[in-house]
């Protein structure tokens, strides 16, 4: 790095706190702190020209968890687990939505709807006959029933005769929500830096030397926000997971508004405007998907098309327009870790598909670390 004294003196000198990614937790962790230390220097550092994991490349759900999803995770944790991740994503999403605001995020309450794939009778009664008892677990928190049986209205084909509705689901333009967060950052004097990336560190008695490449500088705090790049960091205990998704191009006259899961949240669809946006489907391959690297591959698009021809617009022409992916954090638990690694580190990490609902509620955990 060719750093004149200017660059060194301005953006490296005197950092208090410095944060590793510029996604949801890392900007929502930044905000915290400039709450809490008004007159302290914070520094975000982010490896992408644009925050490289999932942050902007999500299909912009604000979910807390389908149907199918909620009964598959009761399986690995307890009902009091359950009910508090699903308390957390939902207090991160109003925490999002007064933040920014719903205009700005573009925030639409459509519902969201959760259909079964006409194989899938097992999953499909396992639902409806656990549905009261899930209402009754989520019941405290939301105060009414969340799931309700409704009739397809919709023409998808290849089905199961009932969807699963929940009211509390929503849906958001998840490129508005970034641009907002990255301009209330610069508001509030929060220096952000891209295409930079973190190649070590090293603690000190006082704070932590911070290496980019062949160059380094102090800082008082160092916080990971790297979430589905957080392997390294964390032990194995955080696995980065591909999600592949496509767009549409737009659909004349589309009756579709809403946000969609199929099969425990492996596939998920919604509407954009008057396009489908798709992804999902990496339970065709965990150990391909299980990968940091971001493309596609023929294997799972193959797939969303097939679904989304035959099940979603069997009797509409459509033409895709982009395809994407992004980088997850999974584990084989999930709750998300927030933990003090050493004296001066600290990391956000591991939201579990979850980011949009609760990387805002992460990233203030991880700055009231500090």
């Amino acid at each position: 790095m060719n750093l004149s004294w200017w660059e060194i003196k301005n953006w490296f000198t005197g950092v208090d706190y410095t944060i590793v990614g510029s996604g949801t937790v890392g900007l929502h962790a930044a905000l915290r702190l400039r709450e809490r230390f008004p007159e302290s220097k914070i520094l975000i550092l982010e490896k992408g020209f644009m925050p490289q994991g999932a942050s902007t490349k999500n299909a912009g759900f604000a979910c807390f968890g389908s149907i199918s999803e909620i009964i598959d995770d009761l399986k690995s944790h307890t009902e009091e687990e359950v009910l508090s991740l699903i308390q957390k994503r939902w207090n991160g999403l109003q925490l999002l939505r007064k933040r920014l605001g719903d205009e700005v995020i573009g925030f639409k309450p459509h519902g969201g709807y959760e259909l079964f794939l006409d194989d899938d009778t097992s999953g499909y009664e396992e639902c409806l006959r656990k549905l009261p008892f899930i209402n009754e677990v989520l019941r405290p928190l939301f105060k009414t029933d969340v799931f309700v049986k409704e009739i397809d209205r919709f023409n998808f084909k290849g089905i199961k005769e009932y969807l699963v509705f929940n009211p509390f689901e929503g849906q958001l333009d998840t490129g508005n929500m970034m641009q907002a967060l990255l301009k209330e950052a610069a508001e509030k004097n929060i220096l952000i830096l891209n295409c930079q990336t973190v190649t070590g560190y090293h603690e000190k008695q006082q704070g932590v030397e911070v290496a980019l490449g062949s160059f380094s500088f102090s800082t008082g705090k160092l916080l990971f926000a790297t979430n589905g790049f957080a392997a390294q960091l964390t032990n194995g205990a955080v696995k980065p997971a591909r999600a592949q998704v496509l767009i549409t191009e737009p659909i004349p006259n589309l009756d579709i508004k809403g946000t969609f899961h199929i099969d425990r949240g492996y596939y998920y669809f919604r509407n954009f405007n008057d396009r489908i946006l798709f992804g999902g489907a990496r339970n065709l391959d965990f150990e391909g998907e299980t990968t940091t690297e971001l493309g596609q591959t023929d294997v799972i698009q193959n797939r969303l098309e097939q679904v989304l021809h035959d099940v979603i617009l069997p009797d509409t022409d459509f033409k895709i327009a982009h395809r994407w992916s992004g980088i997850m954090g999974m584990g084989s638990h999930k709750k998300p870790m927030v933990e003090q690694l050493s004296q001066h580190v600290y990391c956000g990490v591991r939201l579990g598909g979850m980011g949009v609902a609760i990387g805002s509620i992460i990233g203030a955990e991880l700055a009231d670390l500090v």
